[in-house]
């Protein structure tokens, strides 16, 4: 994590048959990202960094350190933003059911007024969150000098529950859709959705696999390193560019459709 940047984490929920992440229409009078589709996701919280999450949480140990709230944030978030539960009940290895994550429901508004009761609600519940269940994906850095707050976010792949409900909270998340990443993609070049600059990027990456395990695999075997975007001009044109070697298709895209999406 760096300087002023606002550490945040976010999930690509997967499915198979066919292949799709599940993605989020933020409201239109969010500050950030208004009316775009993006990830499930959010800023890390004081309670997600709580110690006491470590008899909470499946492979909480083997996690690098500097990813353990980072985790807990991403599947906190998934849980406020679109009901999914990434969790299982102590002594289970089972996702709890969707019947389950209905029947506690009403924690999703608790927990989005104060992310400390996530640790309260997993307590009571005899929950432990599935952190061992998250596939490091991508780190993105949000540039210096923006009219907008700067994040540091890690991205997680995570395959999700089968048949599982997603359920849009109406608040920070006006729709929820399972989409394929190449529909994603074609609906932003028709201008049909709005997709900020790393959402785009990432979904673009996605779209190199056609399932979860292959999605996963090339997460495991490419070089994720921090992406921070930079402004670059060419012939008195703008683009805002990554860095090539990241295994990303597209790297650089004009600043005036980066901006607009």
């Amino acid at each position: 994590m760096t300087d002023d940047a606002i550490p945040a984490a976010t999930v690509l929920l997967l499915r198979d048959a066919p292949f799709e992440a599940l993605m989020i229409k933020r409201h239109e009078n969010m500050d950030f990202a208004g009316g775009a589709l993006v990830f499930p996701g959010g800023r890390v919280g004081e309670g997600d960094r709580d110690p006491a999450w470590a008899d909470h949480c499946d492979g909480f140990e083997a996690v690098p350190e500097d990813q353990r709230a980072a985790r807990i944030t991403a599947i906190r978030e998934a849980f406020e933003e679109t009901g999914i539960l990434l969790a299982r009940r102590d002594g289970e290895t089972d996702y709890v059911s969707d019947a389950f994550a209905q029947s506690v429901d009403p924690w999703r508004a608790v927990v989005e007024k104060d992310d400390r009761k996530f640790l309260e609600f997993a307590q009571r519940e005899k929950l432990r969150l599935a952190c061992d269940a998250l596939h490091f994906f991508a780190h993105w850095i949000a540039p210096r000098g923006g009219p907008e707050r700067r994040y540091d976010t890690l991205f997680f792949a995570a395959r999700a529950p089968a048949s599982r409900k997603a359920r849009e909270d109406g608040n920070e998340a006006t729709e929820a859709i399972w989409i394929a990443p190449q529909a994603a993609l074609a609906a932003r070049e028709k201008g049909a959705r709005k997709m900020i600059f790393p959402t785009a990027r990432n979904v673009e990456l996605l779209n190199l696999s056609d399932s979860v395990d292959a999605a996963f695999d090339f997460a495991a075997r490419r070089k994720i390193a921090p992406v921070m975007p930079k402004l670059v001009e060419r012939d008195g044109a703008r683009f805002l560019a990554i860095p090539d070697d990241l295994g990303y298709p597209v790297t650089e895209e004009p600043l005036e459709t980066a901006l607009r999406s």
